[in-house]
Parts: structure tokens; C-alpha cells; sequence
């Protein structure tokens, strides 16, 4: 589903569509198996509800879990749709994921509460968010 891009991304292409929701969200399953291959550092103590992230466009944001978001799907919210060129959803885009380090940058700048969910031995990176 994605491929090496950069030393910060992966790239992939994935249908993007609205949801009412408040949070960008993708099927519960391909999320946890794309957070234990890419986020899991293999100590075992990692969470795989944590949040993907990734960018579609110029923007950045956190992606949750859901059983109900078909696979291959990326649900955002109407208000993340708003100024992209989605046009007559869904609609095939590329996307990128962040890697785990770069990851950990963005959700400690942008995102504090969901860099509190990541579990590693780095507290002082992980603690700045809290």
C-alpha cells in the first residue's frame, strides 16, 4: 500500500472521502497492521492504536482506527477537504506517511494529546506534548 518516498515519508494511494467525524480516519485493521510495520519499534510494549500520521497535499494531520471506513479508504473530515482539489469523492490521491521519527515530530508540534498515546524509551520527547 505504500512505498519508501523519502527519509521522512512513505507514499501510497488511497480513495479519500468525507466523514462527518471529527478525526481523519482509515480501517481499523489496515491501520494497526500499518502502525506495527511502521511505527512498532519490535520492543513489544507499543501501542498499535496509535495515531498514522500522514498528509494529503500541503496538510498534516493524526489518522485513527475505524471498523466501518472501507479498506483502502481514507475518511476525512469535511472541514480537511475544504481547499484540496478532492473533487467528487471518492477520489484516488496519493498520501504520505509520515515515518516513526518524523511522525513523532509532527503530532509533538501539532498534535499534543496524540503524541501522549506513543509508547518508547525517549520521555523527553515524549512528555514535551503533555
Amino acid at each position: 500500500m505504500f512505498e519508501v518516498f523519502s527519509q521522512s515519508y512513505y507514499l501510497g494511494r488511497l480513495y479519500v472521502t468525507p466523514t462527518d467525524g471529527d478525526h481523519a480516519l482509515m480501517h481499523s485493521d489496515q491501520h494497526e497492521r500499518i502502525n506495527e510495520e511502521v511505527y512498532a519499534t519490535g520492543d513489544g510494549v507499543e501501542r498499535l492504536d496509535t495515531p498514522l500520521v500522514m498528509k494529503l497535499e500541503s496538510r498534516h494531520f493524526p489518522v485513527h482506527g475505524n471498523e466501518n471506513v472501507p479498506t483502502n479508504t481514507l475518511a476525512l473530515p469535511e472541514s480537511m477537504l475544504e481547499g484540496t482539489d478532492v473533487r467528487n469523492p471518492p477520489s484516488l490521491r496519493e498520501v504520505w506517511l509520515a515515518r516513526r521519527e518524523r511522525a513523532k515530530q509532527l503530532l509533538r508540534f501539532t498534535c499534543p494529546g496524540d503524541w501522549s498515546d506513543w509508547s518508547d524509551s525517549d520521555d523527553e520527547l515524549r512528555n514535551a506534548g503533555t
